[in-house]
């Protein structure tokens, strides 16, 4: 069922930002006049076509990793003479610009309207109330207190913990200080720390920035009450069951769900005697955890086991919920800094400062669609509007096979008054060839490693 609903949820995000990045193409071209022959979402065979009244055939292939829009090119094939003037490579440059740039445009404009959306129904956020800071890290040096509400990052007013993870996700491999200010709205506190950071590093597959500072978001008391458990895990296997309550492990009491996940951590391979509470009776179980490495390169115990979701205190969640035209407006400003953090992390990627090993591939675009589509609407729709963005940037990027290669294109002929020579264009297409096909395998290289 988990499969079945993680294809759902990939082939639904991938349709539909597909579409409408094609869309924009086929509508700006069929405005300038040009004739569009297919419209086509997947690569392949077709699995389904139809030829419309307007002649374009419009087409679902069988590879959902794209899409394209075919339209009539004199450097494609024969054109007729009574249609050269509906040929893509006759129109004017800056149509030819507007008919390309469309596609990546129509993916931003898809995010704002997304980011829209959620601002005017209203996004639920736990407070950004620090729950404790990490003994030795950075945020612990400069006196961070925990209890309080963060309300600041360098300046930017935050809401959540999500806006704080990105605003510190842009000072990675920064050097300076990053300005906390923390503090209690209600009572008129506020309190302004400096943290030193200097080439900041952060494992982003394996922390987030919030944790690599040192901060530890409040949390309600979990009790060592089992939630999900994956299929293959040793908590599976050894018999452990959703809804069981820890009650000891190797005789000591359990009184919280960390507790439990320090007494598994620090035991990998090793053979802990359970006792559960299971539908009100008492159980005896032996639970041996697996071993993988934390961010540190330590060896950690691991069972494979989620907590069950407890209840949020009304006094620690707030809506984020706004008119029409303040939500359009925040649309515009959550989008914009989405494309900032993104070029931001491609500068960092080719600089060194970020390791190339956070690309990532379909298969993780797959469980992030199906994990994002199983918290609900608003997760859902949040996760589109990111990749959206990531789809709409990347495409612009100057490299020849993206859209952004034939702007550059079209750009030095709007300079220079004549197109670039056919011998410059076929060498760009082999190197970007080359150069994109290389990113996809080192991010599909990531996918297979993250899943082992």
């Amino acid at each position: 069922m988990e499969l079945l609903q993680t294809l759902l949820a990939t082939l639904v995000a991938l349709g539909v930002l597909v579409t409408i990045h094609e869309w924009g193409h086929f509508w700006v071209a069929r405005r300038c006049g040009v004739k569009v022959l297919r419209f086509s979402v997947g690569f392949g065979k077709p699995l389904w076509l139809r030829r419309g009244r307007d002649g374009t055939e419009y087409a679902v292939a069988a590879i959902p990793l794209g899409g394209y829009v075919r339209m009539l090119d004199e450097r494609e094939g024969e054109v007729p003479p009574a249609l050269k003037d509906q040929a893509f490579n006759n129109k004017p440059v800056l149509q030819r610009i507007a008919i390309v740039a469309a596609g990546p445009v129509v993916n931003l404009a898809f995010a704002v309207l997304a980011y829209w959306f959620l601002f005017m129904s209203g996004i639920s956020v736990v407070v950004p109330v620090v729950g404790g800071v990490t003994p030795g890290s950075p945020a612990a040096g400069a006196g961070v207190d925990s209890g309080y509400e963060v309300l600041e990052v360098d300046g930017h007013p935050v809401r959540s913990w999500n806006e704080v993870n990105l605003r510190l996700a842009s000072r990675v491999g920064e050097s300076g200080r990053v300005e906390l200010l923390l503090g209690e709205p209600a009572r008129g506190l506020a309190h302004s720390y400096q943290v030193p950071i200097s080439n900041w590093y952060v494992d982003l597959e394996r922390q987030s920035p919030l944790s690599a500072l040192g901060l530890e978001p409040w949390q309600p008391d979990f009790p060592a009450r089992i939630g999900q458990l994956l299929p293959d895990g040793a908590a599976m296997r050894d018999g452990l069951q959703s809804g069981d309550r820890v009650l000891s492990v190797d005789g000591e009491p359990i009184d919280s769900w960390m507790h439990l996940v320090e007494k598994v951590q620090a035991a990998p391979g090793r053979a802990l005697a359970l006792v559960v509470e299971r539908e009100g009776r008492e159980q005896a179980l032996t639970l041996t955890p697996g071993q993988r490495e934390n961010a540190a390169g330590e060896v950690q115990g691991y069972i494979g086991a989620g907590v069950a979701p407890v209840n949020v205190p009304e006094s620690m969640q707030r809506t984020l919920s706004y008119g029409p035209v303040e939500a359009l407006t925040n649309g515009v400003h959550k989008t914009g800094q989405m494309i900032g953090l993104t070029l931001d992390s491609i500068g960092k990627m080719i600089a060194g400062v970020i390791s190339v090993k956070n690309l990532s591939g379909p298969i993780t675009i797959a469980k992030v669609a199906g994990t994002s589509a199983a918290s609900g609407l608003e997760s859902f729709i949040s996760f589109l509007a990111y990749l959206s963005i990531s789809l709409g940037v990347l495409n612009l990027l100057p490299i020849p096979m993206l859209d952004g290669g034939h702007l550059l294109y079209y750009m030095v002929e709007l300079v220079r008054g004549r197109p670039v020579s056919e011998q410059v264009q076929m060498l760009g297409l082999r190197i970007g060839m080359a150069l994109l096909f290389s990113l996809m395998a080192l991010a599909i290289i990531n996918d297979i490693v993250r899943l082992f």
